[in-house]
């Protein structure tokens, strides 16, 4: 069985590394990107199985990476997790409107809680497509 591939943008090299961790420990093949420009790059020569994008990101803002996947019939299926530090009810419904699959609060989350949300969420997303 492949491997499933995701995608994590985020800028900050700390958690950047962290996250890779303990996505890497559970077996899933972590792509990087560490901006906006470079997400979407990656997105359309890897087709991730699952994108985990921070929204405060250089070049391009995670909104705007949204956006641009949603609109484009090749990259419009992949999902997109929203990993943030500013949790506004405003920004989740723009999120959720813009067609984000999920939102976490990085805050509020550890690593293996991170890399459990990513398994429990690809095992629904597999029976559903």
């Amino acid at each position: 069985m492949e491997r499933d591939r995701i995608l994590l943008v985020e800028d900050d090299p700390f958690l950047r590394r962290a996250c890779e961790a303990g996505l890497r420990k559970r077996g899933y093949q972590v792509i990087l990107a560490v901006d906006g420009e470079e997400a979407l790059q990656r997105i359309r020569e890897d087709a991730p199985a699952l994108v985990l994008l921070d929204l405060l990101m250089p070049k391009l803002s995670g909104m705007e990476v949204l956006a641009e996947l949603k609109k484009d019939e090749k990259t419009r299926h992949i999902p997109v997790v929203i990993l943030t530090n500013s949790s506004t009810e405003l920004e989740r419904k723009n999120t959720a409107s813009l067609g984000a699959a999920g939102y976490l609060v990085k805050a509020n989350l550890s690593l293996k809680e991170l890399a459990d949300y990513v398994a429990d969420f690809l095992k629904a997303h597999k029976h559903h497509s």
